[in-house]
């Protein structure tokens, strides 16, 4: 099996796009950003996230705006009382307010996540990547009115989510959690959660674990040994984990994953502005077949999304992604 090159799905924003957010506009960006991929030899492209682009939620590119204000069941305007309940949420410090107030039973409301993705499917040559905010991430930004139970609200987004990816057009879907990575102890349910999303996916299932990407930094503390027991739940495809930014100490805890799925290796630093090198991209990889065994490794790609880099940095990185995978294989 050859180890095959992928985003996670975000990309940088065109200043044209955001200067003037028009249909027209965000569909030329979504062209560039899918031919950005393909020309640097990405062999699962994502529309780098535009179909969710919104001006008046940049800070985390619509990974959780888009999904919970188009849903039924959630209130936008913010009081101060569940401004002061969210606040005194210790887990969720890193933000100033929740997304919304659960004021009703969640349903789908106007989201339309087939709609969505079918920009990318018409534009793309490569195999194509759409991805969904995780269920439990969602709960988590919420105060909750009206479930009062965290993990019924939770399998309640997990529901409607699961409708919407049905009929969803991608060769992969992929189920983002940047939350779950500090919280392990809550592993049992988000699994579930997340599980019942990936029921609805009719190509390849692929679920994101990272340590947070808020505003460029790290926000959760963790270990992947406390989330093998999570990890092994999941029935994913494969997994796509953060590795460049922590450092490869922690791969031998992937010698225990289940053998069901594959490992999706983080390989270029989104943190950084550094530039890898094709030669580093094919070490890193080469050690994770040492420790791991050969054809362990299915994806390689980046830690997280691109969207806060420059996109002269972003492109460049892509560039050595292909370059090293290739040099890993002998190609280059």
């Amino acid at each position: 099996m050859t180890v095959q090159t992928t985003v996670v799905g975000s990309y940088p924003i065109p200043d044209w796009l955001r200067a003037y957010p028009t249909k027209p506009h965000q569909h030329d960006a979504t062209l560039v950003v899918v031919r950005t991929q393909e020309l640097a030899g990405i062999d699962v492209v994502s529309d780098g996230e535009l179909s969710r682009f919104d001006v008046s939620h940049p800070e985390t590119n619509g990974m959780i705006d888009y999904f919970v204000r188009q849903m039924d069941g959630v209130q936008t305007r913010l009081g101060l009382a569940d401004l002061q309940r969210f606040a005194a949420d210790k887990q969720m410090s890193y933000r100033a307010a929740p997304a919304g107030i659960v004021v009703g039973p969640i349903g789908p409301g106007v989201l339309n996540l087939p709609a969505a993705a079918r920009p990318l499917r018409a534009l793309a040559q490569a195999r194509t990547k759409f991805t969904v905010t995780s269920p439990y991430m969602l709960t988590k930004v919420l105060v909750d009115r009206h479930y009062c139970d965290q993990q019924a609200l939770c399998m309640a987004i997990a529901e409607v989510l699961r409708e919407q990816v049905v009929a969803v057009e991608a060769d992969v879907i992929q189920v983002d959690e940047a939350n779950l990575t500090g919280h392990p102890e809550d592993g049992a349910w988000a699994a579930a959660a997340i599980n019942r999303v990936l029921e609805g996916v009719r190509g390849e299932r692929a679920v994101h674990l990272c340590f947070g990407n808020y505003g460029g930094q790290t926000v959760q503390q963790g270990a992947y040994t406390h989330l093998l027991p999570t990890m092994n739940a999941l029935q994913a495809d494969h997994l796509v984990l953060e590795f460049a930014r922590r450092g490869y100490e922690e791969l031998p805890v992937l010698r225990d994953l289940d053998p069901r799925i594959g490992v999706g290796l983080g390989v270029i630093d989104i943190k950084d502005n550094g530039v890898e090198s094709a030669d580093e991209i094919a070490r890193r990889i080469e050690a994770a077949d040492r420790v791991l065994g050969p054809g362990r490794v299915r994806y390689i790609h980046p830690d997280c999304g691109f969207w806060m880099l420059q996109r002269s940095i972003a492109d460049a990185k892509l560039r050595a992604l292909g370059q090293g995978r290739d040099r890993f294989l002998g190609k280059g």
